[in-house]
C-alpha cells in the first residue's frame, strides 16, 4: 500500500443531533472510532479534511491515522460514511480500531485492465461491470491497494467470477468464505441488442431466400 492518509481530530464531548447539527455548521463532521475492546471515542473532524480524503479511492482500503490530541494517534479503517443525499456533504464518519493479529474485514476496489485489446470487445461486445469492489479478509498488513481484474481472455457471451480472480498471498475473499454458490460474476461482455437484431434480421432474410429457391 503506497498510499498513506493522516486525519486531524479534536476530541467532542456534546453528542445527539443538536450537537452534530452545530459541528456542521461549524464546517466538521462528527465522528467515532470504535472496536479493539476499547471504550468508543467521539471526534470531530474538518469537513474539508475528510471529503479531499475520501476523493482517493485508496481512502476506502488503507489504514488510516487520526491524529486525536497531544500527539496521541489511532490507526484504523473506514467502515461507514453517510453523505447528504443532495449536497457534496459528508454528514457523519464511522472509523474501526484494528487488531494487527486480527483479520480485517475491508471492501477493495477493483481495477478492470486490458479492456480495450479484450477478445469479446474486438468481437463487437460491449463489457458491463457488475462489481466495483469485493469485500476481502487479510492482515492489516497484507491489506490490497486495489485488485486486477484481467479481461484480456474474456470473449463475448462470458463472465468473470470472483474464482478467477488472482488474490494477493494472504488474501481471501468473503464471499467464497460462505460456499460457491456465492462466486457471484464480476464482469461480462455481451452483443450489443442493435447488432443482435441486425444478425437475426440476416438469419431471417437467409431463411427467406433459402425457401424462394425450393419453390
Amino acid at each position: 500500500m503506497s498510499a498513506t492518509f493522516t486525519l486531524a481530530a479534536e476530541l467532542r464531548a456534546d453528542t445527539g443531533k443538536g450537537a452534530s447539527r452545530r459541528l456542521r455548521h461549524a464546517g466538521k463532521v462528527p465522528a467515532i472510532i470504535y472496536g479493539a475492546g476499547k471504550e468508543p471515542t467521539m471526534l470531530a473532524i474538518r469537513h474539508d479534511d475528510i471529503l479531499h480524503s475520501v476523493e482517493d479511492e485508496a481512502f476506502f482500503s488503507h489504514i488510516l491515522t487520526i491524529n486525536v490530541k497531544d500527539g496521541e494517534t489511532e490507526k484504523v479503517i473506514i467502515k461507514d460514511l453517510q453523505r447528504h443525499p443532495a449536497k457534496v456533504q459528508i454528514m457523519h464518519a464511522d472509523f474501526q480500531r484494528f487488531d494487527a493479529t486480527q483479520s480485517l474485514h475491508v471492501n477493495v476496489p477493483l481495477h478492470f485492465i486490458n479492456e480495450e485489446v479484450c477478445a469479446g470487445v474486438k468481437a463487437g461486445g460491449l463489457i458491463a461491470h457488475l462489481m466495483t469492489e469485493i469485500e476481502v479478509a487479510c492482515l492489516a498488513k497484507d491489506l490490497p491497494e486495489y485488485i486486477e481484474v484481467d479481461m484480456t481472455d474474456l470473449d463475448t457471451g462470458e463472465s468473470i467470477h470472483i474464482t478467477d480472480l488472482k488474490l494477493p498471498e494472504g488474501v481471501t475473499s468473503v464471499a467464497m468464505s460462505q460456499g460457491e454458490g456465492h462466486d457471484q460474476a464480476i464482469a461480462s461482455i455481451h452483443t450489443p441488442r442493435g447488432d443482435k437484431a441486425e444478425e437475426e434480421g440476416e438469419e431471417e432474410a437467409a431463411a427467406a431466400a433459402d425457401e424462394s429457391e425450393e419453390e
